[in-house]
């Protein structure tokens, strides 16, 4: 057969860069990044490189499996295992109520672009207020709390016009990701290069001297859990000697002055001695940061893991504001996202304030006082609301691209959650770990086999880039794309599913075309799908940029007179509660930390083989000099026990960690994970960490790095 190839975009992760994808007789053959692509020139990563095994590997699922009465999944037609699955929530519903069934969107699920609004939309006709994502497991105060503060309306600084940027536990180059502001994410070592050669000034925060920490003109290794004191310091040190934008602060901001008397309980040798940095340093960060004219602080998903997560955030957007790192009038807006709807002003002036949390009206938890950050539940809950009897209790789980047993802390309560649910349906073209427990597990399509648009990478492309992919292998056996199954689930209950333009359409037998779907997801947007569609098309497949589209920054409306509210939030009273505090948990005389791999994104890859046999185990980097006091060397075997439980890991040395830390991957291994396959497995550090104790109080995120930890040989 002819090999036919084809321009598309990677979705392994959040990323989207652009491929060419050989394809003979239906089936993927090789991909590659697309050189003539003008964002991503060619780039790709060895994950998405993969992306022939994931869909050729003869261990995917090509039909959905159910449990059988003998307790065996038994592979079941997609129609047979979609009524099965209506027939059974239909039962929870009408016996325990609409909050009974629980929807979780875990990473995998996101990177189909109608997934989340489906599942959400399927939440919403069911009528539960439990609707979950990944988000609130590593993430959640950066999405969920800095709005309250306020929101510039014309974006922030992009990346490719500063002149300094500060990555707070934000490696970049391995992870793929950072926030609004940071580096793209695609081909980002590159991007960083290029940069520094014209002039930026790069500092890194991080306890790991990670990839992104060799590039940095500064690199402050701060312990881990203390990124506050390093903030809090370097806004002491703006502050005092004024390098901060008085105009912009007296034209737009309240509550400085209870920022400055808050920060002032951190000079610099009091910041850097309990962020573990040198002073000098500390002071030279601070005013190379805010010597420059344009660039932003981001943090990664670590310091939120590490705790003091919506602290943290805080005081890095304080740093933001007081430098007015904002796009001004007559500028291009930030990040012009070609499909996000619905659109907001781009003013150079302060938003309405947006309360993501404690909003009046919004849906409460039994548990911890937490409750709906968005429109979505804080995944520290979920374990309980399905354990604990009661009103509300979840009786049914939809599992969407997620490794629950996996990704969630206090692993093995999770475990017990998964089995004493009535109903558990995994969403996964993989026997993953989850899949394992779950009742149903419903085999999707994969990337190259549906059609798709950019819409998870557009927060970070800093044109108004856009793409619609079409299908470009042939899916196997009877999977279906996620979308389909919620409207089959939606039409056996007999239930309405809304998007943002209105009605989908229900009628009929099978769910409307994708392009229709998406259209009325995307309504009000920038560009509408099917446009996009059609030029794509005309470009032969190839991305468009919008050039023109692209929004300009207006000025401010004289009628608006929001301000940036620094006193939000029981803020900045938390730095003085944190300033009170001792340093975290005696007793224990390491912290680990967490670690992105190359060869995975959170699980995903561990059943692919040149990823998941490339690193089977999940080694325990710790520095020399604490190995050889201990009289431990690579390859030994310890054991790492935490307040809540104990696992293994294979020691390495890397004098890239400070001394009293350990490094390892997260979302490893599973529930079974022991000393005795260790070296297949891996262990999973989620089972040294607990929901009930050292969470966030806001956002219910549940301290997964910087965890107090003592070691032992094994």
């Amino acid at each position: 057969m002819t090999v036919a190839t084809h321009k598309t975009f990677c979705r392994f992760c959040h990323a989207n860069c652009a491929m060419l994808v050989d394809v003979e007789d239906g089936k993927v053959k090789a991909v590659r990044g697309d050189p003539d692509d003008p964002e991503y020139g060619g780039y790709s990563c060895m994950k998405g490189r993969e992306l022939p095994d994931s869909h050729n590997a003869a261990h995917r699922l090509h039909h959905s499996l159910v449990r059988g009465d003998d307790g065996n999944f038994h592979e079941t037609p997609m129609p047979e295992a979609l009524a099965h699955v209506a027939s059974e929530l239909r039962r929870i519903i009408d016996q325990y109520g609409p909050d009974s069934v629980a929807v979780f969107m875990g990473s995998g699920g996101f990177q189909n672009s109608a997934a989340w609004a489906a599942s959400f939309s399927f939440a919403q006709a069911v009528g539960s207020k439990h609707f979950f994502t990944s988000v609130t497991l590593d993430q959640p105060a950066k999405v969920f709390t800095t709005a309250r503060y306020g929101k510039w309306e014309g974006g922030v600084n992009n990346f490719s016009e500063a002149d300094v940027a500060l990555f707070i536990g934000n490696n970049p180059i391995v992870s793929h990701y950072a926030p609004v502001g940071g580096v793209p994410p695609f081909s980002p070592s590159k991007r960083i290069r290029e940069r520094k050669k014209e002039g930026l000034k790069l500092i890194v925060a991080d306890p790991r001297l990670a990839e992104v920490g060799l590039l940095a003109d500064i690199y402050l290794p701060v312990k881990p859990g203390e990124d506050p004191a390093l903030l809090a310091g370097m806004l002491n040190v703006i502050i005092s000697e004024e390098l901060y934008d008085r105009n912009f602060v007296a034209a737009h901001v309240d509550g400085f002055e209870e920022l400055k008397a808050a920060v002032a309980l951190f000079p610099p040798d009091v910041a850097a001695e309990r962020a573990g940095v040198e002073k000098d340093e500390l002071v030279r960060a601070a005013r190379m940061f805010a010597g420059g004219t344009k660039g932003c602080a981001v943090t990664g998903t670590g310091p939120e893991m590490a705790g003091n997560g919506t602290l943290t955030e805080y005081l890095a957007t304080c740093l933001n504001t007081i430098c007015a790192r904002f796009k001004q009038e007559g500028e291009k807006s930030g990040a012009p996202r070609v499909f996000t709807s619905p659109r907001g002003n781009t003013r150079a002036q302060v938003g309405d304030p947006v309360p993501l949390y404690n909003a009046p009206g919004s849906a409460r938890s039994r548990f911890r006082g937490l409750g709906q950050l968005g429109v979505e539940m804080p995944c520290n809950v979920m374990a309980d609301e399905i354990l604990t009897p009661g009103p509300g209790q979840i009786r049914a789980l939809i599992s969407v691209g997620g490794n629950p047993e996996v990704g969630f802390p206090n692993q093995l309560k999770m475990r017990r959650a998964l089995d004493d649910l009535e109903l558990f349906v995994q969403v996964d073209p993989w026997m993953s770990a989850s899949a394992k427990r779950a009742d149903v597990v419903l085999a999707p399509k994969q990337c190259l086999e549906r059609e798709d648009i950019s819409n998870l990478s557009e927060w970070w492309h800093e044109r108004a880039y856009a793409r619609y992919t079409e299908a470009v292998a042939e899916a196997p056996g009877d999977v279906i794309d996620e979308y389909e199954m919620f409207w089959h689930l939606a039409k056996h209950l007999g239930i309405q599913m809304q998007l943002m333009g209105g009605p989908l359409p229900m009628d009929g037998d099978a769910p409307p075309p994708k392009q229709v779907f998406l259209d009325l997801m995307a309504a009000g947007c920038l560009v509408p799908p099917s446009k996009v569609r059609q030029d794509v098309q005309k470009a032969g497949g190839a991305a468009v940029i919008y050039d023109d589209l692209h929004p300009l920054v207006e000025g401010g409306d004289p009628s608006v007179q929001n301000r940036f509210t620094l006193t939000a939030g029981d803020m900045p009273r938390q730095l003085e509660k944190y300033s009170a505090d001792a340093a975290r948990a005696a007793g224990f005389d390491f912290r680990l930390i967490s670690r992105r791999s190359k060869h995975r994104f959170n699980s995903i890859g561990q059943p692919l083989k040149n990823l998941g046999q490339k690193v089977t185990t999940n080694p325990a980097y710790i520095h020399p000099e604490d190995m050889a006091v201990r009289g431990l060397k690579d390859g030994d075997i310890i054991e790492i026990s935490s307040a809540h439980a104990s696992i293994h890991g294979v020691v390495e040395a890397s004098d890239q960690v400070r001394r009293g830390l350990i490094s390892m991957a997260h979302a490893f291994g599973d529930s079974e994970a022991g000393k005795h396959n260790l070296r297949e497995m891996g262990g999973s550090t989620n089972r040294l960490t607990s929901d009930e104790v050292d969470f966030d109080p806001i956002t219910g995120m549940a301290l997964q790095s910087a965890i107090p930890v003592r070691i032992a040989p094994a």
